[in-house]
């Protein structure tokens, strides 16, 4: 008995520790985009529901029969009897067995297909998100949200409403069976019902804020781990040797995650140590005065065996029930957080009848464009506090630096927009060199090319049309770009390069790696194109994987190239290769150009100087050089040098 009710228990326990303080506004609309994910499975769930009735069904013979031998078979001594009885004791659980492992095995049918199902329709929306969604949103959440969220999800089809429903119709037929048996001893079952509330009420709010602690703690250890143990994070623990203090951190935070589990573990253990005796109560009054009406001849000693079986069952089932409001009410908040993805609208919508561009020649033109970033939370995820999630820890090494005023200090780039009044135009195969100070808006101008953000005001076209009336795909397909920071997935050369043409035959990757001077460096590595760059191309200086970022972009093909400090990483003797290669690349191409070196300005057709998110001078290097302006103290300061 105690054994059946502390299995019960646990997974009440459980129920109380992973409930949440946010509570679910379970509304019907919700509860029908909940069904529609569930009714590609409906079948199976139907199924599922015929087993759990077959199954309590099975449950409820074996009292009955137990009952029959103690009452009828063995007072008669009837052999013949005993024989099919027992066999029938041996047939129930082996029946039984087999219709829980099929029930089980369509549970897990429906949970995974939900699973995979939810994560395809977020991924594929989080996929339209503009980059303004990835930029204002940490990548933790949006793992916690493809999985704690749909997991959460999951349970709420597969194991919540299941269980509820298998509990009640338990709790329904023992209940009927034993009111048949004994309506007496059903009453003194059920009066001591409330006990189990209450006791989940004391210790349940105290168990459930200890575990919260020790998830806090759990995610601080986990965050430490993540920050300390990544290439970055070793790399500077070693660079300022704070291998022991490092060390001393992490086993002060699993110490902690230790002594809140011992105290956690010994609360748990008097919530269960209570929930027997309760149960032992119970079994105590209905066997004392089950044994009385005995002894009084009311009924027969099967009657009370019968009664005890029938006892385990109700209380488990009630006591599961007790928490089915909470379960249901968490998993529904999964929910919300996972439809709270999928309703996002997309900042960069692609126009019904959107026009395909093909035969692109070229022309850029931007006309009065004025751009601010968005820094509200509208269209953005909304925050969620997950115990034993690292996104919840904050920062505890971060503060604010001083500063002063200083009237020689540069001039500030602060400013409310972006780019203010952007207007020029670059003809087909032309060359457009943009420089200014950092943080004037240079790379934000190109990233409105392919469109990764929206003018506020303005309009920015190729070969005369609106970018934001033709296909996103088929914009991208004519722009290639390398940015400043290039990124390089965990795979191999060859991998990354395909990225750009998932056909590209070994003759095409070689042809480009030539032109970006990479080839021959591939070429003398062990394993050649199959050689793996490392978490993000870690294992490839920095010249290495500009170029290898070069390559891709060359293996594209595009109309028009955007390169952001291409060869900023570059020393002079590559360099000279390299510039050699894209005079070849940028030839028939318009190549806007983020430049940082004289060799890339003096090959361009149009310099633009930009300051403040404005271009406030334009033109050739002589002529800007004759003016005295900005770019001639640009030049004094950064270029000359490589003159």
């Amino acid at each position: 008995m105690m054994m059946r009710m502390g299995g019960g228990g646990g997974g009440g326990l459980r129920r109380i520790i992973e409930a949440t303080d946010e509570k679910a506004k379970i509304t019907w609309p919700l509860l029908q985009r909940v069904l529609h994910f569930a009714k590609p499975y409906r079948w199976r769930i139907v199924a599922i529901l015929i087993l759990i009735l077959a199954q309590t069904g099975l449950m409820l013979l074996t009292p009955l029969i137990m009952r029959d031998l103690v009452d009828k078979t063995i007072p008669a001594k009837d052999l013949h009897r005993l024989l099919i009885l027992a066999l029938s004791l041996l047939i129930i659980p082996v029946v039984s067995g087999a219709i829980g492992v099929s029930q089980r095995r369509l549970n897990a049918r429906v949970g995974e297909g939900v699973i995979c199902d939810l994560r395809m329709v977020l991924y594929a929306n989080l996929q339209r998100m503009s980059l303004r969604f990835f930029t204002n949103t940490r990548v933790g959440e949006l793992m916690s949200r493809l999985n704690n969220d749909v997991m959460g999800a999951q349970t709420a089809i597969s194991s919540t409403i299941v269980g509820i429903v298998t509990q009640l119709i338990q709790a329904v037929a023992v209940l009927a069976v034993m009111l048949s048996l004994e309506w007496r001893l059903t009453l003194i079952s059920v009066i001591i019902m409330p006990l189990f509330i209450l006791a989940a009420r004391l210790l349940g709010n105290k168990l459930r804020d200890i575990a919260r602690s020790q998830m806090e703690a759990n995610a601080q250890m986990n965050a430490m781990m993540n920050e300390t143990l990544n290439i970055g994070g070793a790399l500077l623990v070693k660079l300022f040797g704070r291998r022991q203090l490092e060390v001393d951190r992490f086993g002060q935070r699993a110490a902690q995650v230790r002594d809140l589990g011992v105290k956690r573990a010994f609360t748990g253990s008097i919530f269960m140590a209570i929930i027997g005796l309760i149960s032992a109560v119970g079994t105590a009054l209905v066997y004392g005065l089950g044994g009385y009406f005995v002894i009084l001849g009311a009924f027969t000693i099967g009657t009370i065996v019968a009664f005890g079986s029938y006892l385990h069952q109700l209380y488990g089932a009630l006591q599961q029930l007790s928490n089915a409001p909470v379960e249901f009410a968490t998993s529904m908040v999964s929910f919300e957080r996972v439809f709270e993805v999928i309703d996002l609208p997309v900042d960069i919508p692609e126009i019904e009848g959107a026009r395909t561009m093909k035969e692109v020649k070229g022309e850029i033109r931007f006309e009065e464009v004025y751009f601010s970033y968005n820094n509200t939370d509208k269209n953005l995820l909304s925050d969620v506090r997950r115990y034993g999630s690292m996104d919840n820890v904050t920062g505890v090494l971060s503060g604010k630096m001083a500063s002063k005023d200083d009237d020689d200090a540069p001039r500030s780039q602060a400013r409310a927009n972006a780019l203010e009044a952007i207007t020029f135009r670059a003809e087909p195969g032309q060359i457009v060199a943009i420089v200014g100070p950092s943080g004037a808006g240079k790379t934000t101008l190109t990233y409105l090319i392919p469109r990764l953000y929206d003018p506020t005001s303005g309009v920015v076209r190729i070969d005369g049309h609106d970018l934001r009336e033709v296909t996103l795909e088929s914009l991208s397909r004519q722009i290639g770009m390398v940015t400043q920071e290039t990124h390089l997935f965990h795979d191999t050369i060859r991998t990354n390069l395909q990225y750009a043409k998932l056909d590209a035959s070994q003759e095409e990757l070689e042809e480009a790696c030539r032109i970006a001077n990479i080839h021959d460096f591939i070429r003398e590595m062990p394993d050649g194109y199959d050689t793996i760059v490392g978490e993000r191309g870690f294992r490839l200086s920095g010249g290495e994987k500009q170029r290898l970022a070069l390559a891709r972009v060359i293996l594209k093909n595009p109309r028009i190239l955007l390169l952001d400090e291409a060869t900023s990483s570059l020393d002079s003797k590559s360099e000279a290769l390299i510039q050699d290669a894209l005079e070849k690349v940028m030839a028939d191409r318009t190549s806007v150009v983020i430049a940082h070196r004289l060799s890339t300005i003096l090959a361009a057709d149009l310099i633009l100087v930009m300051d403040r998110g404005r271009i406030v001078e334009s033109g050739s290097h002589d002529t800007l050089l004759a003016q005295g302006g900005l770019y001639t103290t640009l030049y004094e300061t950064q270029f000359r040098m490589d003159d």
